[in-house]
């Protein structure tokens, strides 16, 4: 087969556009880090590098989510801990109570705390978070936009607590419950006991009545103390999950890392060995290009 001038100039451009689609590769790979920039690169690592992000995503959404366990979590156990407190001062206040040596207007003294306390136990029933009421299940909103917890004179509620578990995704396929359930605590039970107690404060003269408080009182702390325990219990493993959770972050991002993330130094070589080539192929180029009249006209 006869070889043309036509031919040698026309390999000669193929080679040489062929020998910058190399540089602009290498050139992207440097400028971006990255070992592909569009799918077509490389089908394989984009497929994978789909996987690796999805698994990054899902684990920074997880890590959200038990950030908003721990807010939660924390809120409650404090406003439990408010509740303790207040619990043993009633205790306090019946066992005074119940002591003959206190007159009709010291007990009234009496019965005016422990309004107070009420007052500051509802309050606590109440408690917002982030606009949330995390004491009255999945209506966290409200019971028409009002306070969930709202009682009369009597003790008695005025609405209907909600009672439904708060449940959050915080790993693949495990989802914790996150809320205190209301009736745990801040039954309707705990607030007529106090409305009466305050009631016989003001009005009894019965020591032993009094004194039946007491235990009315024990066996609220005992339900705080156990509905405490309870949340600490999933505290702890929300703990366990969130450093899992972490770890698989970790592990995913270097993952995908290896993936697609170009290794800088063997780009550099091979943007170096493709410019020495691109350079001999240009003066190669220039040879092979006959002389025309012109040159011998200078």
């Amino acid at each position: 087969m006869r070889v043309t001038q036509g031919m040698l100039t026309n390999n000669m451009l193929r080679n040489l556009s062929s020998s910058y689609d190399s540089l602009g590769k290498y050139m992207e790979q440097l400028s971006t880090g990255k070992k592909i920039n569009r799918p077509s690169d490389d089908p394989v690592v984009a497929m994978k590098g789909m996987n690796y992000r999805t698994q990054v995503t899902n684990s920074e959404q997880f890590e959200r989510n038990i950030g908003e366990v721990h807010n939660w979590m924390d809120n409650s156990d404090d406003a439990l801990d408010k509740t303790q407190k207040a619990l043993e001062r009633l205790r306090e206040l019946a066992v005074q109570g119940a002591n003959g040596t206190y007159e009709e207007g010291q007990r009234g003294n009496m019965a005016a705390e422990v309004d107070q306390l009420k007052e500051h136990i509802l309050d606590i029933a109440n408690t917002e978070v982030n606009n949330k009421y995390i004491f009255n299940g999945t209506n966290t909103t409200g019971v028409d936009g009002d306070k969930p917890f709202d009682i009369d004179a009597d003790g008695n509620f005025q609405n209907a607590i909600n009672n439904q578990d708060v449940n959050i995704e915080v790993s693949e396929g495990t989802k914790l419950r996150v809320n205190v359930r209301p009736d745990d605590v801040f039954n309707e039970e705990l607030f007529t006991d106090l409305s009466n107690f305050a009631e016989e404060l003001r009005t009894g003269t019965d020591d032993d009545a009094i004194s039946a408080y007491i235990g009315e009182i024990d066996d609220h702390i005992n339900n705080n103390v156990d509905t405490r325990a309870d949340l600490g219990a999933r505290q702890n493993r929300i703990d366990l999950i969130e450093n899992r959770v972490l770890e698989q972050g970790v592990s995913a991002k270097d993952m995908m890392s290896k993936n697609e993330d170009a290794d800088i130094e063997k780009v550099i070589m091979n943007l170096t060995s493709q410019e020495s080539i691109h350079r001999a192929a240009l003066s190669a180029g220039s040879r092979i290009i006959q002389p025309t009249l012109l040159d011998f006209l200078r």
